[in-house]
């Protein structure tokens, strides 16, 4: 699997999960299609969204409702692509949204495997393959970035970390789609900076190529730990969302 066999997998499922093309990816104008329902859409995704900006670099492609179109037209139209996604700029589409009971909730950066550079990392630590039966005594706060525990059946495959038996890191991935498996990753407070989120997240990226699908790997760009355990994994930015969700929804998470 090349680079770009696995870019244009992560384009054909952005383009079922925001209900437009692969190619519209591609261009060098800006792309506003209709969000609704697809049954092939990563799991985790509410459709239809309000406002859903995606880019690969060239454009913005956004995935809207109806009722949010011509504010985030003349948004995207507005202002130059990296802007959109970051302040001061994105305060005019949140004030617009927020007049409609929106709110800008979601800020990410994705990952993609770099063929030429992933490679198993070493640690001091023995490394294991997990399979799902394996994950059942797992589901704990300590572990709740690699696996999750509201749908645990996405959660396929992992690698874990030991010392002496213990459990001191694991890297999980849940099947959020058909081609595409989501890594997460977590090493207990005590273990940190030994090279082991890096082990664990190498090995299980090259197990879920060994078995036909391609690993992908979120992160807020201010977490920089995460951030750069991707890149030290052997992954590189492959494009960014910015979501919106209802007033309410974002109030509840600020609780």
């Amino acid at each position: 699997m090349t680079n770009q066999e696995m870019m244009q997998t992560a384009m054909q499922q952005s383009a079922i999960d925001a209900g437009c093309c692969a190619e519209d990816f591609r261009k060098e104008q800006n792309v506003i299609v209709l969000s609704k329902p697809a049954p092939d859409a990563r799991k985790y995704l509410e459709l239809p969204l309000a406002c859903n900006l995606i880019s690969y670099g060239n454009n913005i492609v956004a995935s809207v409702q109806e009722e949010y179109r011509q504010i985030v037209e003349e948004y995207i139209g507005k202002y130059r692509v990296e802007h959109c996604f970051e302040t001061p700029n994105m305060h005019v589409l949140n004030e617009a949204l927020q007049k409609k009971g929106q709110k800008l909730c979601f800020m990410a950066e994705y990952f993609l495997p770099d063929m030429e550079r992933l490679r198993e990392k070493s640690c001091v630590y023995e490394l294991r393959v997990l399979q799902q039966e394996d994950f059942s005594e797992l589901y704990t706060p300590a572990w709740s970035n690699a696996l999750c525990e509201k749908r645990q059946h996405l959660d396929v495959l992992g690698v874990g970390a030991y010392e002496n038996g213990k459990l001191v890191g694991l890297a999980g991935c849940s099947a959020d789609c058909d081609q595409m498996w989501q890594i997460g990753v977590d090493v207990l407070p005590e273990y940190r900076r030994r090279g082991i989120a890096t082990a664990v997240t190498s090995r299980l990226a090259l197990e879920i190529i060994q078995r036909g699908k391609v690993p992908f790997y979120c992160a807020a760009w201010s977490n920089l730990k995460s951030v750069r355990n991707a890149l030290r994994s052997g992954f590189y930015p492959a494009w960014v969302e910015l979501t919106a969700k209802p007033e309410q929804f974002v109030e509840e998470l600020n609780r």
